[in-house]
């Protein structure tokens, strides 16, 4: 990729936007970032926060270097209006990219749908690892961002589920999440489901990928045996968490940081079993039983940012894409 060390390369959310890239090909870059950590080329320290006592906004700045692509980068991302509804909040993010052959800049992008990616891969990746023998069922709660491409991937990883269960409460959300589903996967029928529990009850993998405002709550009684759960946003309870029989996570250490809501009265956490970079490593197990409730958390770690964001880049320079700013002239 052209390089200079006197400008920066800007690429916009329409930039991105436009660029096309498979859901299978998504999957594998995060999965080669996830093993270049295990095997010690890549390096994420723990995200730094900001979040004032009124919890107005959160911040967060991750620096990271993925070993795979050879590339360091830093991640921004900052929300404002917690307590609001979602068309009144504001949310940037952003991706600063470094070629760590030639100590040149890469570029620096909009990180949303890089987010909105590589965060349901890893689901998938979560789903693929960890999900009873022969799942079938699948529901997902929620249909925000994280929502709408859930079961797409799902079935990228796990293609011989059968039953696509959705529970949502936002008919726009539910004809965005349809409208992924015919793309990705045409002719896959989706059932809408208003018996949470009883949706949940009948359900090898739960994803629960609701905002903060969600009714929905699922507990640990509603599900049964051998059933995976995976936390991205909200909707399922700590229960699920605390009475689980397996506890996988992408990062031990940001469930603590991330993950406080679910945290029991004294602000502690049970043991995690396994991480999913030494699982895809082949160095721990996902599940160990086929009756185990697994619960699973996903919050994301920046190298799956770079190397997505990266191969963004690689596809939008060679298509002329973004815009060239004399930074450092």
């Amino acid at each position: 990729m052209p390089q200079s060390d006197r400008t920066l390369r800007i690429l916009s959310t329409s930039d991105i936007a436009g660029l096309k890239i498979g859901l299978t090909d998504v999957v594998s870059v995060v999965e080669e970032a996830y093993r270049a950590l295990a095997d010690g080329s890549s390096v994420t320290p723990p995200k730094l926060t900001v979040k004032p006592d009124d919890g107005r906004s959160v911040a967060y700045a991750m620096l990271g270097r993925d070993g795979a692509r050879e590339v360091v980068a830093v991640k921004t991302s900052y929300k404002h209006g917690l307590k609001l509804d979602r068309d009144r909040q504001h949310y940037y993010t952003s991706l600063t990219l470094y070629d760590d052959t030639t100590g040149l800049p890469v570029a620096m992008m909009d990180c949303g749908r890089i987010g909105s990616l590589r965060t349901p891969a890893v689901s998938a990746l979560l789903a693929r690892e960890c999900a009873p023998p022969d799942a079938r069922t699948a529901l997902v709660v929620g249909t925000g961002t994280q929502g709408r491409l859930a079961l797409p991937f799902l079935l990228t990883t796990l293609p011989g589920l059968d039953r696509l269960l959705l529970s949502g409460t936002h008919p726009d959300g539910i004809r965005a999440v349809r409208e992924q589903l015919e793309t990705h996967a045409p002719g896959r029928e989706l059932e809408v489901v208003t018996d949470l529990r009883g949706a949940a009850a009948e359900a090898d993998i739960v994803l629960a990928t609701a905002g903060p405002a969600t009714p929905a709550a699922i507990e640990a009684d509603w599900l049964g045996p051998g059933t995976l759960t995976v936390l991205v946003g909200h909707g399922i309870q700590p229960s699920t968490l605390h009475r689980a029989d397996r506890v996988v996570a992408t990062s031990a250490a940001q469930m603590k940081v991330t993950g406080t809501d679910m945290a029991d009265a004294d602000g502690a956490f049970p043991e995690v079993h396994a991480e999913l970079p030494a699982v895809l490593a082949g160095r721990a197990r996902g599940r160990t039983d086929p009756a185990e409730r697994i619960f699973a958390y996903n919050s994301g770690l920046v190298v799956t940012d770079i190397a997505l964001g990266h191969r963004f880049a690689e596809l939008a320079i060679a298509q002329g894409l973004g815009t060239e700013v004399s930074l450092w002239q």
